[in-house]
């Protein structure tokens, strides 16, 4: 019996070792507590410092925001997931379908681990961001484009390694009007890859393109600038038929001449830093009407070819600005 007895005491003893700095903590912030109280009193009898220089403001405006918000950090514990923010029909068009199967990976890349969740039926947006209807994959090493939301109207993919865009890549998206593909390492596209109904925007620069493909005629702006574009690399007419286009940036590439015809609607044409040397009279206006006015194409770029714009006067008389250029 004393035996237990002094086992049973010591254990006690133990115990409240133990506890001890939980309660010599909870005594400390006591005293802090005390000591702010009492600099409060002191500051509400006058007794406090006039001198700012004597004042700390270093982090002024984050304690500020604490005081009045309260911490806005997320406490969110190792091994545990944040709760989802997502609505139910959120997360249903965020959703991509596919089989379910597993597979173990061993250290995997960001592309590799987007190709795992995907072939899991996992949503794209694990590893992209997505807002709504817009998906941003910017600098998450991609190469090739990811299975997307249905529902998606606007992709930012730009800074990544994509190479290939496929015919299947942007299938069944009806809603999708605008594409940034910019700073990828694309060299070819098939030929009916971006044939969607609304699309408005495709925005292409800083690739390997040495052509184009067929172009949608919802098509308003296109950025093709940096690339490898030659002449033959662009369809017989391509922009013909093109009658919502009012941006058309191909500076920076190795055209020969200027893609004609050209839309009426067009605003603004960028060719500079191109191998352009010669202008058709027919390129801008109609040499049958001299009384026909251009008015919305007023910003045409040349400047960076090997060409004397002052050669090709009658090329420019229906134009409202001449072109940006030499004329030397």
């Amino acid at each position: 019996m004393r035996i237990s007895a002094l086992l049973g005491l010591i254990s006690l003893v133990i115990q409240e070792t133990e506890a001890l700095p939980l309660w010599t903590e909870g005594a400390a912030k006591q005293e802090e507590l005390q000591d702010e109280g009492t600099a409060d009193n002191n500051l509400e009898l006058g007794s406090y410092d006039p001198n700012l220089d004597n004042y700390d403001f270093s982090n002024y405006e984050e304690r500020a925001i604490k005081s009045d918000y309260g911490d806005l950090t997320p406490k969110t514990q190792a091994g545990t997931l944040a709760p989802s923010t997502m609505s139910a029909s959120t997360k249903i068009v965020m959703a991509t379908k596919g089989p379910r199967t597993w597979t173990s990976v061993t250290n995997p890349s960001i592309s590799s681990l987007l190709n795992l969740l995907t072939a899991m039926g996992l949503p794209t947006c694990l590893i992209c961001v997505c807002l709504g209807t817009s998906v941003y994959c910017e600098d998450v090493d991609l190469d090739h484009i990811p299975p997307l939301p249905q529902e998606t109207t606007y992709l930012y993919a730009r800074f990544n390694h994509i190479t290939h865009i496929q015919s299947g890549d942007f299938k069944g998206l009806r809603k999708l009007k605008h594409i940034d593909l910019s700073n990828n390492c694309i060299s070819t596209i098939e030929e009916d890859a971006f044939l969607l109904p609304v699309l408005q925007e495709l925005l292409i620069p800083e690739n390997n393109l040495a052509s184009l493909p067929r172009l949608p005629a919802s098509l308003v702006r296109l950025d093709a600038q940096f690339n490898k574009l030659q002449s033959s690399g662009i369809l017989p007419e391509s922009f013909k038929e093109l009658k919502n286009l009012q941006f058309l940036y191909l500076s920076n590439n190795k055209l020969d001449y200027i893609p004609v015809p050209l839309p009426l609607s067009l605003r603004s044409l960028h060719l500079q830093n191109n191998h352009i040397q010669t202008i058709a009279e027919d390129t801008f206006c109609d040499p049958q009407d001299q009384t026909h006015i251009r008015r919305t194409l007023e910003d045409i770029r040349l400047d960076g070819n090997p060409i004397n714009l002052s050669f090709f006067p009658n090329a420019y008389f229906c134009l409202p600005r001449l072109p940006i250029g030499s004329y030397i």
